[in-house]
């Protein structure tokens, strides 16, 4: 998939206005891998607004995910599943923008299987979920099971959907 390097910048923008972490609000984002849209405007944007910024760090298999504090120009740790750290605190987040396979008008999600979202995000009653991917990844409906959970929003380069109201 050919990626426009305009399209993150879009997304941050999208993510800003429609959706914007509250003010003091812990964000967690996603360092992009090859394929994926650009996050690095939005990692960049929260930062710059005073948000707390971390990534996620893949645990072994059946954990929920741990989050690094991560500041601009920070040393990123290569990890497995082509993923990338920073090496900063742990820290916990009350904002989740999580990367999506696809994604449908109800909030369901497809993400690369290992259930790593789906395990913290049951950790983290209280946090915001939102979703994101290039507009080109909805479908008309994303199959789930009883302990996927659903996002509240997707953002892509196109905009914003809002699958439940916050």
């Amino acid at each position: 998939m050919g990626c426009d390097p305009a399209w993150g910048a879009a997304l941050a923008g999208h993510a800003l206005r429609e959706v914007p972490p509250p003010a003091g609000a812990v964000v967690s984002v996603f360092w992009p891998m090859p394929g994926e849209i650009d996050t690095r405007p939005l990692l960049d944007a929260l930062h710059a607004r005073g948000h707390t910024v971390l990534l996620p760090e893949t645990p072994p298999r059946g954990n929920p995910l741990l989050f690094r504090q991560w500041l601009p120009g920070m040393v990123m740790v290569r990890e497995r599943f082509g993923t990338h750290k920073p090496t900063g605190e742990i820290g916990v987040p009350d904002v989740l923008f999580i990367p999506l396979v696809a994604f449908d008008r109800a909030g369901r999600r497809l993400g690369y299987g290992g259930g790593y979202y789906d395990r913290t995000l049951a950790t983290l009653p209280g946090a915001r979920a939102i979703g994101v991917a290039f507009a080109a990844q909805e479908l008309d409906e994303v199959p789930t099971a009883d302990y996927d959970a659903r996002l509240d929003a997707v953002v892509t380069e196109q905009g914003v959907l809002r699958c439940k109201d916050f």
